[in-house]
C-alpha cells in the first residue's frame, strides 16, 4: 500500500474535522475545493473514519467505495461516523472539541480460502454469508488483545452469524490491509497540542456500501 506523506494525512484529517463540524453545527455539507486536493488524496480508495472521545469509541463508519476519490470517502465517512452510527447518539456540538479523529485507508479485500492463513494484527477481515456481512479493521486485534480465532468469531457475530460460522465452507472470508493515522499522531509530528484549523482535541448501516 502506498503511504501518504504528512501533508496528505493532515489534509484528510482537516477534511474529516471540517465535515463533522459543518454537519453537526448546522447540517451543512462541507465542500472543499477539489482542485486543492493532493494527487494522492484524489486516488480511489475505500476509507473508514473512527471517532474517539476520552479514549472510548464514539462512532465508526466505513465507505467501501473503491471507485471514489479518497478525500470524498473520508468526508462522507466522517459525517456518517458522527451522525449515522446506530450504536451511538449523534455527536452534539458540545462534543466537537473532545473528538479525536482516526482515518483508515483500505486496500480492496481479497478472498481468504483458508482461515489458518489469516494474519491477525496485519490484516483486516470481512465475512459474508447470504445477505449478512461484517468487517473488522486490522487494529482491532491489538486494541483489544484478540488472537486470530477471536477476531474471526467477533466478525461473524458482528454480521449476525454464529461465532463459529467462519469454520463453515458456505461462509466467505476476505482479508485486506489498511493504512491508519490519527489527529494525535499529526499533533506529535507537528509539535502542537491542538488540532489544526478546527476545534481541538466497527458498525454497519443500511446503505450497501457503508459499513
Amino acid at each position: 500500500m502506498k503511504l501518504l506523506d504528512r501533508s496528505d494525512r493532515e489534509q484528510l484529517l482537516r477534511i474529516a474535522r471540517h465535515a463533522i463540524e459543518a454537519a453537526v453545527s448546522d447540517g451543512s455539507l462541507f465542500e472543499p475545493d477539489a482542485t486543492t486536493m493532493a494527487p494522492s488524496t484524489r486516488e480511489h480508495a475505500a476509507t473508514f473514519v473512527s471517532l474517539h472521545k476520552g479514549g472510548e469509541l464514539r462512532g465508526c463508519i466505513g465507505l467501501m467505495r473503491f471507485d471514489f476519490p479518497m478525500w470524498l470517502n473520508v468526508r462522507d465517512a466522517a459525517v456518517a461516523a458522527a451522525l449515522e452510527d446506530t450504536r451511538f447518539l449523534p455527536v452534539a456540538v458540545s462534543e466537537l472539541s473532545h473528538l479525536e479523529i482516526e482515518i483508515s485507508v483500505l486496500e480492496p479485500p481479497v478472498r481468504l480460502p483458508n482461515p489458518a492463513d489469516f494474519q491477525v494484527g496485519r490484516q483486516g477481515i470481512v465475512v459474508e454469508r447470504g445477505s449478512r456481512r461484517g468487517l473488522m479493521l486490522p487494529q482491532v486485534a491489538s486494541e483489544v488483545g484478540w488472537g486470530a480465532d477471536q477476531m474471526l468469531d467477533a466478525v461473524c457475530r458482528k454480521a449476525g452469524l454464529p461465532g463459529d460460522a467462519w469454520q463453515d465452507l458456505e461462509t466467505k472470508l476476505f482479508v485486506f490491509e489498511s493504512y491508519c493515522f490519527a489527529e494525535a499522531e499529526s499533533k506529535r509530528e507537528s509539535g502542537t497540542g491542538g488540532a489544526e484549523d478546527g476545534a481541538g482535541g466497527a458498525a454497519e448501516v443500511s446503505a450497501p456500501n457503508i459499513w
